[in-house]
Formats: structure tokens, C-alpha cells, sequence
């Protein structure tokens, strides 16, 4: 709570803003890339005495583009252009001039160089890059906790009038100097001991002048704007900063902040299309023992498993989180024979780092009953690892095959419990268990109102083994979009659009359940929401309730029905 005399103090400080007369402390560089509507290219711009200024380009090449690129959390360059290509610089001074980097480096101002505003260019020969961006949609989420602050203290913190409270922030770069020892980078920020004072980790106001921070060098560039934000309780989380404010928020006790950042993170896993990220959270989530955070990231993966299993996160996931995905029974995917063939290719990539005790653990997770009849005939001779793990496959593919052969009731009497988990189907996309309706969502993505193709019939056997194949089952599915239609099929209807799953055939099996689901795919690319039908229905409306669900701008999504019989 701020007493009088820190009123008072910062009544000064603001004078002092305004009056701009106070000694500034030189706060350490960083960079940007300015003057193009695309993130990932532009002019290079370093900030630095409390100016932006450019970099020549004398002497710039893909080592240095390299490194600059890194530093702004791209994973490398593309290629290099000159200044003109952005445009002529804003007046201001040439930072950097006949830089020299070996590539390895993790800041550019590690680089070897003249030294600062040592140059005899001009702006003409300002130097620009292209990173290479990944496929990331890093959209800004904004957090807004100031509650009336005045925005004249972050001005305060930007311009860095009056400043009484050294940080020094000090990452291991993973590099060794030419004596040996680690290289350590450092960055220095110049903050006010009044407005620190409100966060005891700092102890700010015991006569302390100074604190060393210690970070990875990852979350080092993120953390000028969590000091800000103790200044305006204002902050902007993307996808790239998210784990690094989460953590710092978490070690520096600022609980507000932390927990919206853990509200946001349901919102920001759909943005990496790489799964890099939401393995990182899944990660940290393990680390830190945040089990909502852990349960969140394994779902997404769960649900959008066929593109996770694409991705260049796939052959790096460990084996905790491999084996968290494989006990799911809500996992989606074409096919159990597409589970098995993942996770035979992903312990092959692994090779000798995964020991065959291991190995023989992950494939006695896949659920061999539930993979055809026709597929578990050839994996003997197309699987990558039978040879390796003989036992594991032949008595597993002795159940599955007793399985499709034998009625459940007499596969209980031979002790195949119903409880176990094999014998349990996840949510299969195949043909002939699933249809798309590509038209239709809350009203965004493709709608027409007058289009015929809200109501579909289909097929599909009554269940997946193989004594089933021919005994057919016919649905009939169908949207709502308004009461009139729910009361034309004599259905009531609390919300909108509403989906309708009805068997046309009924086929007399007590012994058989379905549990069907519809699943919202935003914009075809990811499964954003799972839905259970209760009495043949499922809302779909975006404020349905929902554990977990994840965003979906504009409710931009096409609907994918999937029947699901498993015996009970």
C-alpha cells in the first residue's frame, strides 16, 4: 500500500518526467526490425544510449544475419538486403559499423565491431534482414491490471528519469570465452526503488541498490517488459513470451499476472503449428507441478494428435509425454494402426536412446483390438520393430484377432476384462466412422442458411470387429439453426446452431454402446472443441460448456461427426 511519503516520491518523479533533467543510466541495447508490414523483415535498428539507431552494412553477412535473427527469437536468416529496401533511416546515429560475428553468438552486440557510433557510412547503407518465420501466428494478448495508473510512470521507466536501482540480469549463453570460462550475457536495466519496493524479492527498501537476476538467456529479452509492468500493471503476452512471463511472474510473486497468463495459454496453443511451444509448456507445466497447465497442453496434443505426429516436435517428445498421450482414451485419429505406426516410427528415430524396456512399454499401450482385422494381417511384415519386440506384438495380436472373432461376451468369460483399457476405441476420423459437414458453424466459416447439406445420412457397421463387418448401421444427422427447425423434428433446442445424431436402423446389440462425438475443427486445421452427444444432441454454440476448449477466431469451424461403438 503506497504511504505518504512514497505519494510524495512519486510526485517527484513524475516532475522529474516532465522536467526531463534527471541523470538517465544507460540501459542495454536491443534490437528491431523497422520499416516492413512483415514481422520476420525490415531494417536492422538497435536501441542503445536511449536512441534507435541503424547498422551498416559494411562487412554484414549471413553469420551476422544469423545471429540477429536468433536474437529476435527467429530460428535463423534467410537472406540480407541493404537499407534502401525499407527506406532511408529516421535521423538518428549509426550504431554499428563493420560488425563481425562467428554466428554462434546470441546478442548482436557480443559481436566484435569499431564501437558504438564509430562508423563512416551513411543511411544509405543501413543494412536490412529476412528471418526465416516459422509458421506461428503470435498474436498480441493484451493485460490490463493498472486499475487507473497513471501511464506517466511507464514513461517514467521508459526514459529512466530519476532511477535509484540497479537490475543486472545475467544469462549463461552456453558458449565458452577463448579462457575457458562460460560466456555470460548481460543486460542492465535502471528502475526506481520506490516502486520496486512494493515486490520483496527486490528488497528495495532496505538500503540495496543493486540485485542481480539470473535468467535463461531465452527469457532475457522479455524481461524489460515484466519490469514495466510493476510500473503500469500493463503487459502484452504472445505465444513467444508467455512461458517466460508465466515463470517470472511465478518467481517474483505476482500472482494476478501469473494466473491470467495460465488462463491465457488455452488461447495462444492453437498459434504454433510447429507443436515446439506446447511441448515447451507441457514441459515447464511438469517442472513446476501445474497440473491444469499439464492437462491443458496434453489435450490439445491429444485431440490434434495427426498433425502433432507431422510436426517437427514429434521425433523430441519425451517419453513421459509420449506415454501421457497413449493412455488417452479422447486421442484423435484416423486409425489405432496409424497410433501404432506413430510410435514405431517414433522410437525408431530414437534409436539406442530409448532402452527396449521402454520401447516394449509404449507398444503395449497401442490397443491392438481396436486396429482392423485387414491391418494386423501385415504387420508382421510391415512393422519397423515386430523383429525387435516379437512377444509384445504376437500377444497382443493374439487378443486383437480373438477380439474380432468373439463375441465380448465370451471374451470376458476368458478373462479379457471389459475394464481394460485395450478394448477401449479413442475417437477414430476414418472412413466409414466419421462425415464433415464443411458447411456450416456459428455462423462464420463458409454459412449458408438455405444450403441442403444440413442434413446428411450415412453408414457404418454396427461395430469395429470383424463378426460385425457386414451388419450395417444408418445414421442421419442434421443442424439446427433456429427453434422452428428443432420443433419441426419435435426437439427443443437452448441454443444455436445445434447438432442432431439419429440411427435410421436399429439394430438389436445390448451389448454394444455408442458414444458419439462431434468435433469443432477451426478453419480445418485444428480441433478446437470436443463434444459428447447427450440424447442425440450436441450444441455447438461458442459459449458451450466445455473442459478446456480452445479458441477459434470468428468461430471459424467445420463440424466432424464421428460414431463411436464400443461394447459395455
Amino acid at each position: 500500500m503506497l504511504t505518504h511519503q512514497n505519494l510524495r516520491t512519486l510526485w517527484i518523479l513524475l516532475l522529474l518526467h516532465m522536467s526531463a533533467r534527471a541523470y538517465k543510466f544507460d540501459i542495454l541495447s536491443d534490437v528491431r526490425l523497422f520499416g516492413s508490414k512483415n514481422v520476420s523483415e525490415g531494417r536492422v535498428e538497435i536501441y542503445h544510449d536511449g536512441k534507435w539507431g541503424t547498422v551498416c552494412d559494411d562487412n554484414w553477412d549471413m553469420a551476422d544475419a544469423r545471429v540477429l535473427c536468433r536474437q529476435l527469437n527467429f530460428p535463423g536468416a534467410k537472406s540480407i538486403v541493404t537499407g534502401k529496401d525499407y527506406g532511408q533511416g529516421a535521423p538518428g546515429p549509426i550504431w554499428l559499423d563493420d560488425i563481425n560475428c562467428k554466428g554462434t553468438e546470441t546478442h548482436l552486440f557480443t559481436c566484435e565491431f569499431k564501437g558504438w557510433g564509430e562508423t563512416d557510412c551513411t543511411h544509405k547503407e543501413d543494412v536490412g534482414v529476412v528471418c526465416i518465420n516459422v509458421d506461428i501466428n503470435d498474436s498480441t494478448h493484451s493485460l490490463d491490471h493498472s486499475l487507473g495508473l497513471s501511464d506517466f510512470l511507464g514513461q517514467i521507466f521508459d526514459d529512466g528519469n530519476g532511477c535509484d536501482f540497479l537490475i543486472v540480469v545475467q544469462s549463461p549463453t552456453g558458449n565458452k570465452q577463448e579462457d575457458g570460462t562460460p560466456e555470460i550475457s548481460v543486460k542492465t536495466i535502471c528502475a526506481h526503488k520506490m516502486i520496486l519496493s512494493q515486490i520483496p524479492f527486490f528488497n528495495a527498501s532496505v538500503g540495496i541498490t543493486n540485485i542481480t537476476v539470473n535468467l535463461s538467456l531465452t527469457c532475457q529479452p522479455h524481461f524489460t517488459s515484466f519490469i514495466r509492468y510493476i510500473y503500469t500493471r500493463k503487459i502484452d503476452v504472445t505465444l513467444s513470451s508467455a512461458l517466460c512471463l508465466h515463470q517470472m511472474a511465478s518467481n517474483f510473486g505476482l500472482k494476478q499476472l501469473m494466473e491470467d497468463i495460465g488462463r491465457l495459454f488455452s488461447k495462444i496453443l492453437p498459434e504454433d503449428s510447429t507443436f515446439h511451444n506446447q511441448v515447451s509448456f507441457y514441459k515447464y507445466a511438469v517442472e513446476t507441478k501445474d497440473l491444469v497447465l499439464e492437462e491443458n497442453c496434453v489435450q490439445y496434443m491429444a485431440w490434434n494428435y495427426q498433425n502433432l505426429t507431422r510436426s517437427p516436435a514429434w521425433s523430441g517428445l519425451s517419453v513421459g509425454l509420449l506415454r501421457a498421450l497413449l493412455t488417452r482414451s479422447d486421442l484423435v485419429a484416423p486409425g489405432e494402426y496409424f497410433v501404432l505406426q506413430s510410435v514405431e516410427r517414433w522410437i525408431s528415430e530414437k534409436g539406442d536412446s530409448v532402452d527396449l524396456e521402454t520401447q516394449a512399454d509404449l507398444l503395449g499401450r497401442i490397443r491392438f483390438p481396436m486396429i482392423p482385422a485387414e491391418k494386423l494381417y501385415v504387420i508382421e511384415s510391415s512393422s519397423l520393430l515386430y523383429s525387435t519386440h516379437k512377444t509384445v506384438y504376437r500377444d497382443n495380436m493374439l487378443k486383437a484377432f480373438q477380439f474380432n472373432v468373439l463375441l465380448f461376451s465370451n471374451l470376458t468369460k476368458q478373462k479379457f476384462g471389459k475394464d481394460n483399457i485395450n478394448y477401449q476405441p479413442r475417437i477414430y476420423t476414418a472412413e466409414p466412422w466419421s462425415i464433415y459437414n464443411n458447411h456450416y458453424n456459428n455462423y462464420g466459416y463458409g454459412y449458408n442458411p438455405y444450403s441442403q447439406t444440413r442434413s446428411k445420412s450415412f453408414t457404418t457397421p454396427v461395430h469395429n470387429s470383424l463378426i460385425f463387418k457386414d451388419t450395417v448401421m444408418s445414421w442421419q444427422a442434421n443442424i439446427f439453426i433456429n427453434r422452428q427447425e428443432c420443433s419441426n423434428y419435435g426437439v427443443r433446442c437452448e441454443s444455436f446452431p445445434v447438432l442432431r445424431l439419429t440411427p435410421q436402423s436399429y439394430i438389436s446389440q445390448s451389448e454394444i454402446l455408442f458414444r458419439n462425438r462431434v468435433l469443432l475443427v477451426c478453419q480445418g486445421q485444428y480441433v478446437c472443441q470436443v463434444q459428447d452427444f447427450k440424447s442425440n444432441m450436441a450444441s455447438v454454440s461458442a459459449n458451450a460448456t466445455q473442459v478446456l476448449p480452445y479458441p477459434c477466431a470468428g468461430d471459424q469451424f467445420i463440424y466432424q461427426i464421428v460414431v463411436t461403438p464400443e461394447y459395455v
